[in-house]
């Protein structure tokens, strides 16, 4: 080696990667900040329209589309389905894939009783398509918001 250079031991690399370290979970803790903002966000926005499309259609209990998971209940309901088939989400995989093909033809029909085509309903399949999944996301927001606020 010629005087004057500096090479990089391991050590020396350590030294350098830790000094990276705090800035690395500054930005992790960045993310987290704006994935709980979104979830929140995601949350409120899906239970007003839920709570909206209820009410609509004349269900008793439209309250139920604020609690996780029994918001289901509903949507089978009005589907003509019977509330209980919110229980094979307790099954893993092949109740999920059941209770993923319930939901799809509830709304389909739920999106038929008020007047919008029902195919729409298949954006929610595509939430678990990973390729279609943002794309998914976006259209079933503005699906609901739609069926929820739009006069038809």
């Amino acid at each position: 080696m010629k005087g004057g250079e500096k090479v990089m031991t391991l050590s020396g690399m350590a030294s350098w990667v830790g000094s990276m370290y705090p800035f690395g979970w500054a930005l992790a803790g960045i993310m987290m900040v704006f994935l709980v903002i979104f979830c929140i966000a995601f949350y409120v926005y899906t239970s007003l329209a839920w709570s909206t499309i209820l009410k609509k259609m004349k269900y008793k209990n439209y309250w139920l589309a604020w609690i996780p998971i029994v918001r289901i209940a509903p949507a089978l309901q009005l589907g003509g389905f019977n509330w209980a088939w919110t229980f094979l989400i307790l099954i893993p995989i092949l109740g999920w894939i059941a209770l993923l093909v319930l939901l799809t033809i509830s709304l389909w029909k739920i999106f038929e009783k008020r007047k919008y085509p029902g195919w729409l309903s298949l954006s929610l399949v595509a939430i678990y398509i990973p390729l279609l999944s943002g794309i998914g996301i976006i259209a079933y927001l503005i699906i609901i918001g739609l069926v929820a606020w739009q006069k038809r």
